[in-house]
């Protein structure tokens, strides 16, 4: 008997009580609870940013446009960025087209809608635009602060 109680006192358990799985699970779930909402609110906010800076690229080639032609354009294919008058982002979460094109008074007005995935949880920023004046205006006072 003598053998067996020295025995007993080299055992070391193996493994995780189910108490302790617990509280592990509890913890990354209340982690992932907060950080979630979080990171979707983060990818919004990128798909946003790459719209506004689609708006300024095509306001800046329609600047170019205008030097060498004294005019701007309604269609985004003279500008060489899209194949028709509309462009889908690269991410496809927002459509730009020129919106307001006057070839009298030599104005245009650039607008990126959101569409898809983005309309839906970016409902605050649907759509974007930028003028040849440089104007920024939005749904949303808050959008062009990306």
């Amino acid at each position: 008997m003598k053998y067996a109680s020295t025995c007993r006192s080299f055992f070391k358990p193996l493994g995780f009580t189910l108490l302790e799985v617990m509280f592990t699970v509890a913890i990354v779930g209340i982690l992932a609870a907060i950080a979630y909402p979080s990171y979707l609110a983060f990818i919004t906010d990128s798909n946003r940013v790459e719209a506004m800076r689609e708006l300024v690229r095509i306001a800046n080639l329609q600047e170019q446009y205008f030097i060498d032609t004294r005019s701007y354009t309604g269609d985004l294919s003279d500008l060489g960025v899209s194949s028709t008058s509309k462009l889908t982002t690269e991410s496809e979460n927002y459509i730009i087209e020129v919106m307001n094109f006057d070839i009298n008074s030599g104005s245009f007005t650039l607008r990126a809608t959101a569409q898809g995935k983005q309309a839906s949880s970016d409902s605050g920023c649907l759509w974007m635009e930028v003028t040849n004046t440089g104007k920024k205006s939005a749904k949303s006072s808050d959008c062009w602060e990306g």
